[in-house]
This record gives structure tokens, sequence and C-alpha cells, in this order.
């Protein structure tokens, strides 16, 4: 005959075996946590370093600590030079650094979300991928190989040292950005809705202004984000075509050195200053950024 098992015996031999999954199971949770932890702390060290920093005098910030209060006393001097003393310029600066920014960001999206939906929606004769990697292959291009035509040509325009110039310098930079993420949303763009609109007896403009840019908008606020950032964050166009009165905030933070050495409590102070209004802006519409940056990745 047969040999049969209990089910009250089976069930009992289980149990060992359901433990042992368990553990594995909290086991690998358990590393997945440390690993997340130790990533986001390498990640979040330079932040946390340039905080502790800012608080330091010059002498106490060659002294490599971190935890304020316990290892040394901090002091507000840092900042009080930067507001107080150098209010004047530090403001001057951000003022530059956010129309700049706003002025690019405004430019390059307007004309990157006409591009994207003439990319996304309508074949031309040489071609749209053709014209997708032109708009790409700006950003391949090295900035540097740029300066000296710019130079030239902001000079026979009176553009040096002028606000209007950097922004159109960071807004020709940050173009493809807003097109290539404009043309991947308006590419998946229903088509049932567009013939619908037009059935209706709207124009081509009226189905973009009026039906696909209000559903655009996680793609359009992803778009303003990355091109504000970068305007915000750009050095090199500054450096050169910037002088004086249109003096951007990062000009400011590499400036931080003296005839005794670089002044760390200065560039850390200033490196949180330029970095709050990014920060906030991203966490504000983090959610939009995320979608808008996803959309497009299943269809390319």
């Amino acid at each position: 005959m047969a040999s049969t098992t209990s089910p009250t015996v089976a069930s009992a031999a289980a149990v060992p075996q359901r433990r042992v999954e368990a553990r594995r199971l909290t086991l690998g949770r358990a590393l997945i946590w440390l690993a997340v932890i130790i990533v986001t702390l390498i990640a979040l060290f330079p932040f946390i370093y340039a905080l502790t920093t800012s608080f330091k005098t010059q002498r106490a910030s060659y002294d490599g600590t971190l935890i304020p209060w316990l290892q040394y006393e901090p002091t507000l001097a840092n900042w009080q030079a930067e507001f107080g003393s150098g209010g004047q310029e530090t403001m001057r600066a951000l003022t530059n650094s956010a129309t700049i920014a706003i002025g690019a960001t405004i430019v390059a999206t307007a004309l990157g979300t006409l591009a994207g939906w003439g990319l996304g929606r309508f074949k031309y004769g040489i071609g749209n991928r053709n014209l997708v990697s032109w708009f790409l292959s700006q950003r391949f291009l090295p900035p540097i190989a740029t300066v000296i035509p710019f130079v030239l040509l902001f000079k026979q325009l009176g553009l040096i040292d002028n606000v209007l110039g950097l922004i159109i310098a960071n807004a020709t930079f940050t173009l493809p950005f807003a097109v290539l993420i404009m043309r991947d949303f308006f590419a998946d763009f229903p088509s049932d809705l567009q013939d619908a609109a037009l059935v209706d007896g709207a124009s081509q403009f009226g189905v973009f202004w009026r039906v696909a840019l209000p559903i655009a908008t996680p793609a359009l606020v992803a778009a303003i984000i990355i091109c504000f950032a970068f305007s915000w964050n750009e050095f090199l166009f500054a450096s050169v075509l910037a002088l004086r009165n249109a003096k951007p905030y990062p000009l400011m933070v590499a400036g931080s050195d003296t005839v005794r050495g670089i002044v760390f409590g200065f560039v850390s102070t200033r490196m949180l200053i330029a970095i709050t209004l990014p920060v906030v802006l991203s966490l504000l519409v983090q959610r939009y950024i995320v979608r808008g940056l996803a959309l497009g990745a299943v269809k390319g």
C-alpha cells in the first residue's frame, strides 16, 4: 500500500521552511535599507560638510570637524559678512542670476514647446529624426567652442556685461532640453483628441493652445525646472561675458579666494545660498518632474 503523509505532519514540516524564508526576506530588506542609507549619506556628505563649514571660522575650517557645538564653537560671521557688509553685492548677483535664469527659461521653454509640438505631430521632408538629432547635437557641442563667436557677436551688439546677452546664451544651450522633453510628450498625444478638436472648428494652433498644452503640464514643468537649473548654475559664459554689472551668483561662489588662500567659510555659505532656490523649486514640483521625465520612456 502507498504510504500517505497526514496534513498535520506536512504543515508542521513546512513551518521551519517558512521561518527560513521569512528570515531571508527580513535580512534582504535590512541589507537594502543599509545600502540606501550608505548611498544617501555619501550623496549628502558635501552638503553636510558645507553646512557645518559655513558656521566655522577660517582656522576651524582646516580642522576637519563636522559636529558643531561639540567639536567647535559655531559662528555666524560668514553669513553676516555675506548679507551684512557684502549684502549689496550679494543681492545684485542673486538678482542677476534670477533674471538670467527666468529669462532664459521662458525663451527656451516657449520655443522648445512650439518646436516639440511641430516635431511630435507633423512629418517633415528632411526627416523628424534628423531634426531631433540636430537639436540634440547642440548638447554634444562643447560650449567652450562657441565662446569666441559669442564674444565677437555680442561685442558688436553691445551685449557684453549685459543680462540680456547672458539670457540669449543660456537659452541657446538649454533649448534642446525643452525640445526633446516636449517632443516626447506630444508624440504620444492622442490623435483622437486632436481630430475631435479640428472637427469642432479649432485651428492647429487652437488644438495646441487649448487642448494639448494644458494636458502637457507635467512635461512643461519638467522642462522649466531643467532649463532653470542649468541657467542658474551656468558658469562658463558668465565668466567670459559678465564683468561687473551682469555678474551672476556662481561667479561670486568661484571668487571666494583671497591673497591668503580660499576662504572655505565663504565658499560653503555661498554654495548653500546658490543651491537653495533650485532645490526648493524641485521639491515643490517633484511629482511633475517625475511624470514629465517619464513621458515617452516606453515609446522612444
